[in-house]
C-alpha cells in the first residue's frame, strides 16, 4: 500500500526505512506517520479502549480523535497518525493507561 511513482514528489520517499512493533521487524518508507506505516504492514490494531477494552486503531487521521495511541521508545500515548516513523524505533501497542512516575513533585 505504498506509492510506488508520483508525479510531484517523484521518489522523494521512496527510501526504506526498518522499525519494531511488538518486537517484530517491519519496513516503512521515509515521510509516512507511524499510522501510514503500520496500516501499510497489515496492522489496524493499534491497542484496546480502557473503559470498554475493545480494539482501538486509526480513525480521524488528524490528531483530534485520539484513537490511535502507540508507545514509542517507552513514550506512552503518542498520537501514531502525528508522529513520523525514525529508523529503529521501538513501537508496542498502547493496551493500558500511562505510567504515573512515582516521587517527582
Amino acid at each position: 500500500m505504498h506509492i510506488n511513482e508520483h508525479p510531484i514528489m517523484n521518489n522523494h520517499f521512496n527510501k526504506d526505512i526498518t522499525f519494531t512493533y511488538q518486537g517484530q521487524t517491519f519496513i516503512a518508507r521515509e515521510g509516512q506517520t507511524l499510522a501510514a506505516a503500520l496500516f501499510a504492514n497489515g496492522i489496524k490494531k493499534l491497542g484496546v479502549s480502557r473503559k470498554f477494552h475493545k480494539p482501538r486503531g486509526l480513525f480521524c487521521a488528524n490528531g483530534r480523535c485520539t484513537s490511535c495511541f502507540v508507545t514509542v521508545n517507552g513514550l506512552d500515548h503518542v498520537l501514531s497518525c502525528m508522529t513520523l516513523v525514525e529508523e529503529g524505533m521501538v513501537i508496542e501497542a498502547n493496551n493500558s493507561d500511562p505510567t504515573v512516575r512515582s516521587g517527582q513533585n
